[in-house]
């Protein structure tokens, strides 16, 4: 009569070892992760002088009256991925438009995605400058004269189709 025996297989060759240790590996892996993110990325939303910036929102208002006062209105076109930009602005009568503008493209959440265009007025009376291509999504506009007196706003989502108008703040 024989004796069946079983047969011993060393621990590494089951799979109950490697089931039980995948859990906490993959902890380990995800926490690795996710101090590397947290480390390269930068948090563009946390402002040190949260204060002072609540206390500039007065002069930003007065620069969207002046803008209205003047009857300040403008159309952007967006081109070639969002590298050309052409700008018809209008005024009330009587009020002169500047030769040169800036406008300000600024990503929602990332501050070091915003771009500053500044724009020269051709012959034909339109504006016009290029930008470096915009990655797709929702952006701000903020049109303003070199000495930031007055500003127009505005919004646009990459890819652009059509004009965008820029207004006074508080005349959306």
């Amino acid at each position: 009569m024989e004796i069946a025996r079983e047969r011993i297989v060393p621990w590494y060759r089951e799979p109950w070892p490697w089931l039980l240790m995948a859990g906490p590996a993959a902890v380990v892996v995800a926490g690795i992760a996710t101090l590397w993110i947290a480390v390269v990325s930068s948090d563009g939303l946390v402002v040190d002088d949260y204060y002072k910036q609540g206390l500039a929102i007065n002069q930003a208002l007065q620069r969207d009256e002046l803008a209205a006062q003047r009857g300040y209105r403008a159309e952007a076109a967006f081109s070639d991925g969002g590298r050309r930009v052409a700008l018809r602005m209008n005024a009330a009568a009587g009020v002169a438009v500047p030769d040169a503008l800036q406008l300000r493209i600024v990503h929602p959440t990332r501050a070091g995605r915003d771009v500053l265009v500044l724009l020269r007025r051709g012959n034909n009376g339109v504006h016009a400058g290029a930008s470096p291509e915009l990655t797709a999504g929702r952006w701000i506009l903020m049109l303003e004269d070199t000495q930031a007196k007055w500003r127009l706003t505005g919004q646009v989502t990459v890819p652009a189709a059509g004009a965008v108008t820029l207004n006074p703040a508080n005349r959306q």
